[in-house]
């Protein structure tokens, strides 16, 4: 994990190696950490680090890991290329388009990709 400042911002930007996040003690883990850092104000989670399952909405693993971040006030980026499970997935599709337009949840490929979206949040 490395803390950084993104377009003002104060990003837990979590290892691209490291356990499942989708695991409850795992993920509980995670928000001690980011409430440990104090001023976090969201966690960029590398896609491999959600388990297999994350992208198949029927699991309920995505639901489970948003909705416990989100209730502790975290905006979650998912960093990752999901175009081939979206095009497999019209649910999925329609949840990655509908949390992009949001402010709680994102889909993005990268860093890079996290920094644009928060540089024209604030605008």
């Amino acid at each position: 994990m490395s803390l950084r400042q993104i377009a003002g911002r104060k990003v837990l930007v979590c290892a691209d190696e490291g356990p499942t996040l989708a695991e409850y003690a795992n993920l509980t883990g995670l928000i001690g950490d980011l409430f440990g850092e104090g001023g976090v104000e969201l966690v960029a989670i590398p896609l491999a680090r959600l388990g297999p399952d994350f992208l198949r909405l029927s699991s309920g693993v995505a639901g489970e890991v948003l909705q416990k971040l989100v209730n502790y006030h975290f905006q979650v980026a998912v960093l990752g290329d999901t175009a081939a499970a979206q095009a497999a997935s019209g649910p999925l599709r329609d949840f990655v388009r509908e949390s992009n337009r949001g402010r709680t949840v994102w889909f993005v490929d990268d860093l890079a990709a996290l920094e644009a979206k928060l540089a024209a949040a604030r605008r």
